[in-house]
């Protein structure tokens, strides 16, 4: 069952994909980062379909997995570049021209980047410019956000050069779009909020923290680096929607409390989301 899961959101983020870059990015004649970038500059020359052409250009790439990270990783790999190739080309027919180059922009990023965000939920990676980077990475010691951003510069030189500075910057809005809807689909949506709260009256706040918003804590022992006095630290990860209600219940019991309040990108665990 886990399996036919796997393949089933490999399939439907393909199919997203595929349909937000036609309809969006592709039939406004803008472009995307990475291999798929270098896809769509070549599919505008020679009018090649996007999905044959990132397949063919990801056959190098995957020879390099197979010599240095082995099968597992290349039948992932394989199984996310094969499944977005087809889905390109099986929805090429799809296309919405506006007059508002921003808006195809705007939906091809949040379409191509929820398509792929869920490929890689499910298991399967993209290759292209994912295989570089960890390459490069391994080989030379550079970060992987450096590689993807040198490759993005790369392809969006490329796009101003043959296009024009005015595609390039919208085609810049779509990558970056992109790469945040697929960092919030692999990560999570969760907005939860980590409260660390130093206190005198941490027993009462804690108390009522479990009776009002059913929700535990952990208390930690600390002490004052000036006073050396110990003080109770109360750690707490709340819902965004109660989060006002446990400052009230702190500046209740205590005013001069000191609260410091943190975006908790995923959460896992009893009251949150199980863990993977």
């Amino acid at each position: 069952m886990k399996i036919f899961l796997s393949y089933l959101g490999i399939a439907t983020g393909s199919f997203i994909f595929g349909f937000g870059l036609n309809y969006f990015i592709i039939a406004n004649g803008l472009a995307e980062g990475g291999i798929t970038g270098l896809a769509l500059i070549i599919h505008y020359f020679t009018a090649w379909p996007v999905g044959s052409v990132n397949l063919i250009l990801n056959i190098p790439l995957l020879l390099v997995c197979w010599k240095r990270w082995g099968r597992l990783f290349v039948t992932k790999t394989l199984l996310g570049v094969a499944g977005v190739s087809l889905a390109v080309d099986l929805t090429r027919s799809v296309g919405l021209q506006t007059h508002d180059l921003l808006l195809g922009a705007l939906y091809g990023g949040v379409f191509s980047g929820i398509g792929i965000g869920i490929v890689i939920r499910s298991g399967a990676t993209t290759g292209g410019a994912d295989i570089i980077a960890r390459f490069i990475h391994e080989q030379m010691g550079i970060s992987m956000g450096k590689v993807y951003l040198a490759i993005d510069f790369f392809v969006l030189s490329l796009v101003a050069f043959f296009f024009g500075l005015e595609k390039s910057l919208y085609t810049l809005v779509a990558v970056y779009v992109f790469s945040e809807v697929v960092d919030k689909v692999v990560q999570g949506f969760n907005t939860a909020k980590a409260v660390m709260i130093i206190s005198s009256a941490v027993p009462l706040i804690t108390h009522t923290l479990i009776r009002e918003l059913d929700r535990s804590a952990t208390v930690l022992k600390g002490y004052g680096a000036y006073t050396g006095r110990e003080k109770d630290v109360l750690y707490v990860v709340v819902g965004m929607h109660q989060l006002l209600q446990l400052k009230k219940i702190v500046r209740n019991y205590d005013p001069q409390a000191f609260v410091i309040v943190n975006d908790a990108y995923e959460v896992l665990g009893e009251g949150f989301r199980r863990p993977i």
